[in-house]
């Protein structure tokens, strides 16, 4: 599958659309020939790789930031402030890295295997409140300092000298290495950021880099401007000047920027594809990206019914949803972790062993609904649906008001648009009662997607709970991890279980339809953990 469409791709699952744009012609507002102009929708939540939760974020961090590993365009990991391979012993437990010595921070001092230790610790600590402490969790302690049971001196993470990180895992896992990559491990200079105190990553000045690109204009709800960053040990690499990001929220804009030859890269609505599908600049490609809906059982009790949550479950007609209102290679969907994204040994794909009954089904949506009418003694209820702020967002927002309110005679549905950035923060602290979602994977296994649904995991902010399930997605994490196949079919019956009591609601799997001019090269994009890497693109001439 070619890489070169993922780059609006992944930012389009993250609400925050990007669009790369040519130097060519002096259509340019940028200080340098050599530059990218990219289209956000919306501001950057932070800078702080202990903090971020969102797309926009961690592909910030993979412009600005490096931590051990990288990925390469195979989603591969490679060697970034590691200096090679890993030294691994102890049955795949214990790892040894050595750190290259001309690695440093954007204000000169050296990277150091502290600034790892710093970083982990500090992400691990429960004083941080990091949403992200879990993807930690299978380094030694991390998991009982981040419930408060140990000191976060205690984590399983040391510095044998400046340039040598020795950590202890408790298990062995195959794809570690490249969750090494993934923001959340990120390297903090520790005596920079006790310095900015809580202004550390909210600011270009209260930040600090070690990547490709470092921030020099950060605007809320404006632009953010990257520039080479000349103390990066591979900088002879990076070939732009300038990544320039301009929060735009319109599509019909972005369509009218590239039309006019200021943007080389767009992503088409549903309206446009039609004008521009055979024009040879035209591409779709499926993407490993799943949107749904959280149900928020706390702020709406009959959320706790199940038939009340199957009724919501079976009444959108997702497939006239992706023709009607995305037509761009999205795909209806009734499971959560998406296809083409994990196999079992036998190249057998693993959404076939996922046993869910879930599909739209009026018929069954209205029977649902009234044994949910009766055991809650109601047949009145009023939902406030929470979206983006983007200007596709009402529209969509309106079809699944229409869908619901249609097939189940009683239901209201109330929207309520909300900036990227404002809704992180509402859905994160549970501020809401129905939220349109979506997740980029963090690595490549089911349990990226899984996990997020335990009983009073970080990012459950459901109210669901299913000890089964909590059960199977703990054995998947320790017992079973030496018997891969029995792993992913566990794995499989956990996610039925998740859909079929309907704890969230899958609508749809992202696909992306764009134009994009043949001047902009090497853009490597991801599928799990960072989104792209812009460190060798460049604008051929």
């Amino acid at each position: 599958m070619s890489k070169m469409f993922k780059f609006l791709a992944m930012m389009l699952t993250a609400v925050l659309v990007l669009s790369a744009c040519s130097s060519g012609g002096g259509k340019k507002d940028s200080k340098s020939d050599e530059a990218l102009d990219l289209q956000i929708n919306g501001d950057v939540p932070t800078m702080d790789s202990a903090m971020a939760t969102d797309g926009l974020s961690f592909d910030m961090f993979f412009q600005t930031m490096e931590g051990l590993y990288t990925l390469d365009k195979n989603d591969k990991a490679i060697p970034a402030v590691a200096k090679g391979e890993p030294k691994i012993t102890n049955d795949g437990k214990k790892w040894t890295v050595k750190l290259r010595e001309d690695a440093k921070w954007s204000n000169g001092d050296p990277v150091t295997a502290n600034d790892f230790v710093f970083a982990w610790r500090k992400v691990v600590d429960p004083d941080t409140a990091s949403e992200y402490a879990y993807i930690l969790y299978d380094i030694k302690n991390a998991e009982d300092i981040n419930n408060g049971d140990k000191k976060p001196e205690e984590l399983g993470v040391k510095a044998v000298d400046d340039h040598t990180l020795e950590f202890e895992l408790t298990k062995s896992l195959p794809y570690y290495k490249e969750l090494l990559s993934f923001g959340t491990f990120m390297p903090q200079n520790k005596k920079f950021v006790e310095k900015q105190g809580d202004k550390y990553g909210t600011t270009v000045k209260s930040t600090l880099y070690n990547g490709p690109f470092k921030m020099s204009e950060w605007k809320t709800d404006d632009k953010v401007t990257l520039e080479k960053n000349d103390k990066y040990w591979d900088k002879d690499k990076v070939k732009l000047d300038e990544v320039n990001y301009k929060v735009v929220k319109e599509a019909s804009t972005a369509v009218n920027l590239y039309e006019t030859n200021k943007l080389d890269i767009v992503d088409l609505p549903a309206e446009q594809v039609k004008k521009y599908k055979d024009d040879k600049a035209f591409n779709t490609e499926l993407d490993t990206v799943t949107y749904y809906f959280k149900l928020n059982e706390d702020t709406v009790p009959e959320f706790k019914n199940q038939d009340f949550r199957l009724a919501f479950a079976k009444a959108i007609d997702k497939e006239a949803y992706v023709k009607n209102n995305l037509n761009n290679g999205s795909i209806p969907s009734d499971n959560f972790v998406p296809k083409d994204f994990v196999k079992d040994s036998k190249g057998k794909e693993y959404q076939d062993g996922v046993k869910n009954t879930n599909q739209y089904n009026v018929k069954e949506a209205k029977k649902h609904f009234e044994k949910a009418k009766k055991a809650l003694g109601k047949d009145k209820f009023t939902i406030e649906l929470m979206t983006y702020d983007k200007d596709t967002a009402k529209r969509d927002a309106e079809y699944f008001k229409e869908q619901l309110e249609k097939n189940l005679e009683g239901v209201t549905i109330k929207i309520k648009q909300q900036p990227f950035k404002q809704k992180l923060d509402v859905v994160s602290k549970g501020q809401y009662e129905m939220s349109l979602e979506n997740w980029i994977p963090d690595y490549p296994d089911p349990m990226t997607f899984l996990e997020l649904y335990v009983t009073d995991g970080s990012h459950n902010n459901t109210g669901w709970s299913n000890k089964e399930y909590d059960k199977i997605i703990k054995a998947a994490d320790s017992s079973l991890a030496s018997n891969p196949d029995k792993r992913l079919s566990e794995l499989q019956r956990a996610e039925g279980m998740l859909l079929n009591e309907a704890g969230i609601v899958p609508l749809y799997q992202v696909g992306v339809a764009q134009l994009q001019k043949p001047n902009v090269k090497n853009v490597v994009n991801h599928q799990f953990g960072g989104v792209s890497t812009l460190k060798e693109a460049y604008i051929e001439k």
